[in-house]
């Protein structure tokens, strides 16, 4: 009995620490596996099993998959195509949680997050919009889609596997559970699309623009081909791109100063655009344009596998005093100089005619060799590399589609384990260089992997001790013999397994509960089936109960008592939804 008190008292104290402090999650479960491992109640391997967890694999490999639907640009066709320009965020919320609550019910959630999260971080940039209002209404909408169909969550399948292997059970139809799924789906998008204005944080992405931001002009052309040829300047989102404008257009002689968002695009037009670095590194990843300098087409190496980079100019560079052309830049460095800052604000002229001096910064577009071979040398004071300055592949983003297409009808429809699907579409993305090995590393979000890992050891922890089972049947007897109030007390106590010890180990342990108290009332099961794959499912008060909560969690810029705050509420929500229909729908007696 000592080791279920330990272990909840363990448990509490992680909650609070996750609820109250701003302890780096990762940090305070970890340490949670510490102190589970020295009162013995875990052995290391047992602490540490969760990391060889075929769940935790599955999403370290889709950050692979991931990385090549960034690097090929498909990011910003799917944003354009789906998401469209919303002008609020009610809009944007429900342009986004109505296509992936219909998507996630016929696919895996993860994937579907997975592919997302940078899609939505790019069009919440795009459109000005606090990506923060944006992350949790895209993990919960995967969760509502996932109630409507039994092949929605990997829960429904675990709960109608074990339904199934009983013989005195009725199956479990494939669209069944849509009679209490939909309602709850329907309730649960109105919810977060009213009470978001509220319950939701306000915070700019992390790469959000500062007003002390270096600012320079770039020139892109138009070139040929172009997707954007013959389309308005509104139309081809280049209006209100944030921290960024477009001062004017130059169309062979003449030049379009203050340009109407109705102008359209001509091929060979030079755009001039004026902002701060990092938008004019975003700059770097639309389709159909590309730096208009005239010495940047000499460069021997494809554009994809060269990246912008900032260099300051040091007091005893050859280059102070000279002017751009006269300094053969792109000769002696084997790059070009995008454009020129000065105390942080542009230099006007043309590139080949600035005359450089000690402390500008130059934005240019080099190899990525280009920061190692000259970090150290006495013609720069510093040399970095921006983190999305590398230009997407855009030739491979069909291909990148086709992979990730594949991956997930692999899984959803012909029976390839999700693990291996993924693996095989990592490998796809890799081989034809949709994307590259460091690139793919780079995507990896190594916190919250360890978070996942942590977090089933923390669920097998209150599993082995026999806490979970104590609360369980605690919940269950306390509700006495009242039907009704034993299948409210079974949703309650399996959804606070599942915001603790994760879904599917919920519905694990509340089945066979559920079962004996059901034979012992005399009631129908049925209901029960259903509850437990509702509750087991609805996840929305921690980050750690459910995979796609913890997938936002950093993109998001979330901390713990943001779940608490939006998703307690609407946990009581589905929770009145789904005891009103299920008795409803199927009898209890």
């Amino acid at each position: 009995m000592i080791e279920i008190w330990i272990t909840l008292t363990i448990v509490a104290l992680t909650l609070v620490l996750l609820a109250t402090t701003r302890i780096s999650s990762d940090l305070v479960l970890i340490g949670a596996l510490t102190l589970l491992i020295l009162f013995d109640i875990l052995s290391p391997a047992q602490a540490f099993s969760g990391f060889s967890s075929t769940g935790l694999a599955t999403v370290a490999v889709l950050y692979i998959v991931v990385a090549g639907v960034i690097e090929t640009g498909l990011v910003s066709a799917v944003s354009e195509l789906v998401l469209g320009r919303p002008t609020t965020v009610f809009r944007a919320q429900l342009r986004l949680m109505l296509p992936v609550t219909a998507v996630s019910a016929f696919l895996n959630n993860t994937p579907v997050v997975g592919m997302m999260v940078p899609a939505i971080q790019e069009w919440a940039r795009r459109n000005r919009l606090p990506v923060s209002k944006l992350m949790i209404p895209l993990s919960y909408a995967a969760i509502f889609g996932g109630t409507c169909t039994v092949i929605g969550t990997s829960t429904n399948l675990i709960v109608s596997g074990m339904v199934n292997a009983d013989p005195n059970l009725p199956a479990v139809g494939f669209f069944e559970i849509a009679w209490v799924g939909m309602p709850c789906a329907i309730a649960g998008i109105l919810f977060v699309l009213l009470a978001s204005r509220w319950l939701l944080p306000v915070r700019q992405a992390a790469a959000a623009e500062v007003s002390n931001a270096r600012e320079y002009a770039v020139e892109m052309l138009v070139e040929v081909g172009s997707p954007m040829e013959g389309r308005t300047i509104e139309q081809a989102g280049l209006r209100n791109l944030p921290g960024l404008y477009l001062a004017e257009i130059q169309r062979g002689d003449n030049i379009l100063p203050a340009v109407a968002p109705t102008e359209r695009l001509h091929e060979g037009d030079r755009l001039i655009f004026v902002g701060a670095v990092d938008s004019v590194a975003d700059l770097n990843r639309i389709r159909g344009l590309v730096p208009a300098a005239d010495q940047i087409f000499k460069i021997d190496s494809p554009r994809p596998e060269r990246k912008l980079i900032e260099a300051v100019v040091s007091p005893t560079s050859p280059l102070t005093g000279l002017t751009i052309r006269e300094a053969k830049f792109r000769t002696r460095y084997e790059a070009v100089i995008l454009s020129v800052a000065r105390g942080g604000r542009r230099v006007e002229g043309k590139i080949g005619d600035i005359r450089l001096q000690a402390g500008d910064t130059l934005l240019v577009e080099a190899r990525p060799s280009f920061v190692d071979q000259h970090r150290n040398s006495r013609d720069f004071l510093l040399v970095s590399a921006l983190d999305g300055g590398v230009t997407p592949r855009h030739d491979r983003a069909g291909l990148a589609g086709a992979i990730l297409a594949g991956m997930v009808f692999a899984a959803a429809f012909f029976g390839v384990d999700m693990l291996a699907a993924a693996l095989m579409a990592a490998a796809a993305m890799l081989l034809t260089r949709c994307t590259t090995a460091a690139a793919a590393r780079r995507h990896i979000d190594w916190q919250v992997l360890v978070v996942i890992g942590a977090a089933l050891g923390l669920g097998q922890a209150l599993d082995q001790s026999g806490a979970a089972a104590l609360i369980a049947d605690t919940a269950v007897n306390l509700a006495g013999a009242n039907p009704w109030l034993v299948l409210l007390a079974v949703y309650l106590v399996t959804n606070l397994m599942t915001e603790v010890v994760t879904n599917n180990a919920a519905a694990v342990m509340m089945f066979p509960v559920a079962k004996a108290a059901a034979l012992g009332m005399g009631v129908s099961f049925t209901p029960f089936i259903f509850v437990i794959m509702m509750a087991a499912s609805a996840s929305f008060a921690t980050p750690i109960g459910y995979q796609t909560n913890l997938m936002v969690y950093g993109p998001g810029g979330y901390r713990f008592t943001d779940y608490l705050r939006m998703g307690s509420p609407l946990n009581l929500v589905l929770a009145m939804v789904t005891m009103i229909v299920v008795p409803l729908v199927w009898p209890l007696q």
